[in-house]
């Protein structure tokens, strides 16, 4: 009697690729809605198609396929959604440096050319992480697999925002962004390093409307005085009862802006006085919001000065 000779190594290659095969030759990972058993449903959170999946992600792929193996071992209609996230900015980003390796730009191709880049990077890194995922034995439903900028996901949130602004819950408002000034597209909260770097206080005078006197401004930016809407100080200084609701002329544009007392402002800090730039600074925004002041924005989208910042004329 003969037998075939066991390996004295276990070889993925050659095993796992085959039973996962199986697997999904059988639909085993399938479900179809089904009230005669409890769902239960997973949402795989999409990695980006910016490159390759990394250790985090085959650590969270891990506890997820624990979780929906063990609810169908329960006996519940366990669902596993995969998919892949177009990430944005980031992609576009990954994009143009692999142009700039071919000693080409976005502006080169155009916007058409681009975009069909785009997709043909989407497409290369989409197929590149189902397989690692499909690699590590993932029990994912692969018919229900989606991007998120496929027509139905888009329609669908569509649908969402614009059902939410008929309610009134969602609405449109002025906010600060992140801009890059590279791409000209803004860039959300985490897509920004943000850096400390030493720098010097300039000190300024502010002159006070239908008086001899002045206030002493300090700032480590001079450049955002013609967004300034205010001058603060904190309610707790001494100066407060003496120039809280007094007018000061901007200095450069003349614009005539308010003394205001806010627990923001730091006492120690400068002259104790501070300029308020609701549309330059976060802190300087909430402040704004505080004592409902209008934020101003230097400059308008065609790259000209705006007249509400630098009054035309009077200059």
């Amino acid at each position: 009697m003969c037998a075939e000779a066991l390996s004295s190594r276990y070889d993925p290659k050659e095993i796992e690729e085959k039973i996962y095969h199986f697997w999904l030759k059988k639909g085993l990972f399938h479900s179809q809605p089904d009230d005669s058993f409890r769902p239960f449903t997973i949402v795989i959170p999409p990695p980006n198609v910016t490159g390759e999946l990394h250790v985090g992600h085959a650590l969270n792929i891990t506890i997820q396929d624990v979780l929906i193996r063990w609810r169908r071992m329960q006996g519940f209609n366990a669902l596993w959604v995969p998919g892949t996230d177009h990430a944005g900015i980031a992609t576009q980003n990954k994009v143009e440096r692999r142009l700039a390796e071919e000693g080409k730009s976005r502006e080169d191709l155009g916007r058409r050319a681009f975009v069909e880049r785009v997709w043909q990077w989407k497409e290369e890194y989409r197929n590149r992480m189902v397989g690692q995922i499909q690699r590590m034995g993932a029990s994912c439903d692969w018919e229900r697999e989606r991007f998120t900028m496929d027509e139905g996901l888009s329609r669908a949130v569509r649908e969402a925002f614009v059902s939410l602004y008929e309610k009134g819950l969602l609405y449109r408002g002025n906010r600060i962004i992140n801009w890059c000034p590279r791409c000209h597209t803004a860039l959300s909260d985490d897509e920004v390093e943000h850096e400390e770097r030493d720098g010097s206080l300039w000190y300024i005078k502010y002159p006070i409307k239908d008086e001899d006197g002045f206030i002493t401004v300090a700032t480590t930016r001079p450049e955002t005085m013609l967004g300034d809407v205010a001058v603060a100080v904190n309610p707790q200084d001494p100066r407060a009862h003496t120039f809280v609701g007094k007018t000061v002329i901007l200095p450069a544009a003349l614009r005539e802006i308010p003394v205001i007392a806010d627990d923001y402002v730091d006492p120690e800090f400068g002259t104790g006085f501070v300029k308020v730039t609701p549309a330059h600074d976060p802190n300087d925004y909430e402040v704004g919001k505080r004592h409902n002041l209008q934020p101003i924005q230097v400059m308008n989208t065609d790259g000209t000065m705006n007249e509400e910042a630098w009054p035309s004329g009077e200059n």
